[in-house]
Formats: structure tokens, sequence, C-alpha cells
């Protein structure tokens, strides 16, 4: 039934929620886990003379993102890929989802976001509204 999974991470209690569902069904079904992680676009900061330092300090903290969640992950049968990307939250785990082309996306409900008040993170209720496939959702 699902061949790809994308799990998507930032670090927050929630995503490590949904990584464990996802690692789960990618067990039980034999899939590929994609670990997705996006950092804040920074090409508003072009021109700036730390720029490229900004870049770097930003791939960075999501490469430790991605590294913690491998380690949650603990000992698994499935084959896991990473992909770390810049941009919009939501459309880059759209974009990732349908290059994947993924049975499946699993995310937390609300992330690292300022806006904890409300009942449904903006990122997941618009990757829930435009995703191709089934997105499920752990809080």
């Amino acid at each position: 039934m699902f061949k790809r999974i994308i799990a998507a991470v930032d670090g927050s209690e929630h995503s490590y929620n949904a990584l464990r569902y996802a690692k789960g069904l990618a067990e039980c079904f034999g899939a590929d886990l994609y670990l997705v992680h996006v950092f804040p676009h920074t090409s508003d900061m072009l021109g700036y003379d730390e720029y490229e330092k900004l870049v770097a300090r930003r791939e960075d903290a999501g490469q430790e993102v991605l590294q913690d969640a491998r380690q949650k992950l603990g000992e698994t049968s499935v084959t896991v890929h990473e992909e770390l990307l810049e941009g919009p939250e939501a459309e880059a785990i759209l974009a990732v989802a349908e290059t994947r082309q993924a049975d499946l996306i699993v995310m937390g409900t609300r992330g690292l976001s300022t806006l904890q008040g409300l009942l449904l993170g903006s990122v997941s209720h618009k990757v829930m509204r435009h995703a191709t496939c089934p997105v499920m959702l752990s809080h």
C-alpha cells in the first residue's frame, strides 16, 4: 500500500511523535522513509555582508534536526533518505512529496512556530489541503 512515506520534521515534539508513526508504517509496509526538514528562506538577506554565514548557520541547524530525527528513529529495517530544503515549509514538503511520488505524508499538527495558539498549524493545514496523497497528522 505505501512505498514512499514523507516524514516532515522540524525539531518539535509534534514532529517527533509523527516520526514514530511514520517509522511504524514504513516498517509494516516495507516503504522507504524520507525525512524532510525545511529551513526558512534566506534570499531576503541576499546582499548583506553576512549572507553566506546566515545560510551556513541555517543549513547546519537543519542538518542537526535531521541528525536528531535519525537518532530518534533508532534501529530500523527501512531505507531512510534525507531532504534538507530551503523555502516556504508547506510548498517544499509538497514538492518533495510530488517529486518522490509519495504515498503518504506524516507530520505534526503544530511545529516550532511562534503562533502556538493555533489549533492546526498553518504548514500542516496547507499541506493537508494541497497534497495529492493522504496526509496523516499527529499531535
